[in-house]
């Protein structure tokens, strides 16, 4: 039993010093950016979903979508989950570089995650845009 409580007390310790990184607090903060990007994306998307209009849950008008409309956003979104997941690989790999001294790499990840991270943050952009033109 003393020994659990060391290995959780261990794991604890490891856990907080973790958390003053300031590599951890970056890749955080995208995770967060992230979530918030498709939260907001979301929360319009509802907006357009018949049955929440049927049910009344929604006070927003908008106008009914077509099927290319639809197979575009989820097409996009899929990507944006690709191009985000991307842009958290491409950090690790910088910081695994960084870490290891081997500079063009993690200056070709770095150029890399910033070009997911632009690519996954211009579509959520153009989603958040084809939303508010859509509904009024």
């Amino acid at each position: 039993m003393q020994k659990l409580v060391q290995e959780i007390a261990k794991e604890i310790a490891d856990a907080i010093a973790q958390l003053k990184r300031w590599q951890t607090w970056t890749a955080l903060g995208l995770i967060a950016l992230f979530v918030l990007l498709a939260y907001l994306v979301g929360s319009l998307a509802l907006k357009t979903d018949s049955v929440v209009n049927f049910l009344r849950h929604t006070a927003s008008s908008c106008r009914q979508m077509g099927n290319a409309s639809v197979i575009f956003l989820f097409c996009g979104m899929i990507f944006f989950v690709f191009a985000a997941v991307l842009t958290l690989g491409e950090y690790q790999q910088y910081l695994s570089h960084r870490q290891h001294n081997a500079l063009r790499q993690a200056r070709r990840s770095l150029y890399w995650g910033l070009g997911w991270a632009g690519l996954a943050i211009a579509i959520a952009v153009a989603a958040l845009i084809f939303f508010n033109l859509y509904c009024r």
